[in-house]
């Protein structure tokens, strides 16, 4: 029995593919979602302080006195007013240092890279009237011996004296730093409950999903223990992948419990078969042995001969049902059916060969097929010995080329073939009524073998009536060069 390794089994593998992608997800998720929220209250601390600013900077363009403009809580909004040469000239109460915002003394010169406009390059607003916005940075604050991080703005303003100051206000982030903190420990708190929820619903929902096939294996298993091939596995009726999967076990084990029931008959029908000769050889022969002018000579040898032929016929659908290759050799069907009409000199009816028109041809020319010259041979021969069994004076063999293939007829004035016994005429070991004698209508597999040779050369073999009456056979196979482009 093999070992199971860790996450082998199909469920254990869509439970952790489906946990990771969604850890995944959510992680990627989580850190676009922190950004955002970091990035829209950044916004936000950027609007307080730019709004703190103009306040102040309205103060002074109105000509308020730097000693008793109304500066806001430094807590909330920290305020520095200086000059352009970054002389201080206001402060909030309790604003102790600042550093972030580039005035000289107060806090420290601005760091390379700071988006902050060079006031030099910028025009002065006129007398009395507050600029543009210059400069958003991030900086430190010490009010009343707290440190805190700020978001800073700087605005210019113009006093009624033409004086241009440059006013810098900030806004807190510690309300951003909290929001952002608590979403974090709040997504790092329910990502593992989320990716629990998911490993369980996908655990379960697979094991349902997979239940079905769980059945199948189940009872593939006990089929296979119990060598009965008439049970079959459960068909689910979802109507699903597995349901398939179910319905088509089942037509195999249908196709195998068929091959295996026609396997038996064969070796039954065999040994039966088998048995009648040599029963009448070695009685033959034991009667020779004790009384040797009573040897049956003729008869040993012809019980040898049907022993030699059944034999040959056994082989061949043998080597037919192991799935034998006919082979891709160019046989001339009319050459080879008039060569296996002159070999028979000792038929009790002398065999017509006729040239036949069909569409698409004329006459026999081009009656070239693919396949094995010597199972094509044995497929005439059977055809022309069950003639011979049944016909009553004539016997017509016609090779013809139509758009269908090349077709060889083999016709009969004999009492011919009943419909409803047109196809088990084909099944092997069958013999009708009129032909049940072994001596007379053979072992049952001529035609058996000649459909079998045929359907693995790429046609068939079917039998209706003769136009005189009687039975025709007709062999139907494609032209060498459609079997090979098939092919």
């Amino acid at each position: 029995m093999s070992r199971r390794r860790p996450f082998g089994s199909v469920r254990a593998k869509a439970t952790l593919g489906a946990t990771l992608v969604v850890a995944v997800a959510l992680v990627a998720a989580g850190i676009a979602v922190l950004l955002a929220l970091r990035s829209n209250l950044g916004g936000q601390a950027d609007a307080e302080a730019d709004a703190a600013a103009r306040r102040v900077a309205s103060q002074i363009a109105a000509g308020t006195p730097y000693a008793e403009l109304e500066l806001p809580d430094a807590e909330d909004h920290p305020v520095q007013v200086v000059d352009r040469d970054g002389r201080l000239l206001a402060v909030s109460e309790d604003l102790e240092a600042i550093s972030g915002t580039g005035v000289p003394g107060v806090a420290p010169a601005p760091s390379p890279g700071t988006d902050r406009d060079d006031a030099d390059d910028t025009d002065d607003p006129e007398a009395g009237s507050v600029g543009e916005t210059t400069w958003h940075g991030e900086g430190r604050a010490t009010v009343d011996g707290q440190d805190a991080t700020y978001r800073f703005s700087q605005v210019e303003a113009t006093d009624p004296r033409d004086e241009t100051v440059l006013v810098y206000a900030g806004a807190s982030l510690a309300g951003r730093q909290s929001t952002v903190g608590t979403a974090a420990v709040a997504m790092m708190t329910g990502l593992p409950l989320l990716l629990g929820v998911v490993a369980v619903v996908t655990w379960l929902v697979t094991r349902r999903a997979l239940r079905p096939v769980e059945d199948i294996r189940r009872e593939m298993a006990a089929i296979n223990a119990s060598a009965d091939l008439s049970r079959r596995v459960p068909e689910p009726v979802s109507g699903d992948e597995v349901a398939r999967l179910a319905r088509t076990t089942n037509e195999t084990l249908t196709a195998l419990e068929a091959s295996v029931e026609r396997q038996r008959r064969f070796v039954a029908d065999a040994s039966h078969e088998l048995r009648s000769p040599i029963a009448s050889l070695r009685t033959q022969l034991e009667v020779a042995a004790a009384h040797p002018d009573l040897l049956d000579l003729p008869g040993a040898v012809e019980d040898t001969v049907r022993l030699q032929h059944l034999a040959a016929d056994l082989l061949l659908l043998a080597r037919l049902d192991a799935g034998e290759r006919p082979g891709d050799g160019r046989v001339d069907l009319a050459e080879l059916v008039a060569g296996e009409v002159a070999q028979r000199t000792g038929d009790r009816i002398r065999v017509r060969v006729e040239a036949g028109a069909g569409a698409g041809g004329d006459a026999d020319a081009g009656a070239v097929v693919s396949g094995s010259r010597q199972q094509l041979a044995r497929v005439i021969g059977n055809l022309l010995d069950n003639a011979q069994r049944h016909a009553d004076t004539r016997i017509t063999a016609t090779v013809s080329v139509t758009d269908g293939g090349v077709l060889v007829r083999v016709d009969d004035d004999g009492p011919g073939v009943p419909e409803a016994e047109r196809d088990r005429v084909f099944e092997r070991f069958v013999r009708l009524d009129d032909a049940r004698t072994r001596d007379d209508g053979g072992a049952g597999l001529g035609l058996a073998i000649a459909r079998d040779v045929a359907r693995r050369h790429g046609g068939d073999l079917t039998v209706g009536q003769a136009p005189g009456g009687g039975a025709r056979f007709t062999l139907r196979l494609p032209p060498a060069d459609l079997r090979s482009s098939r092919g």
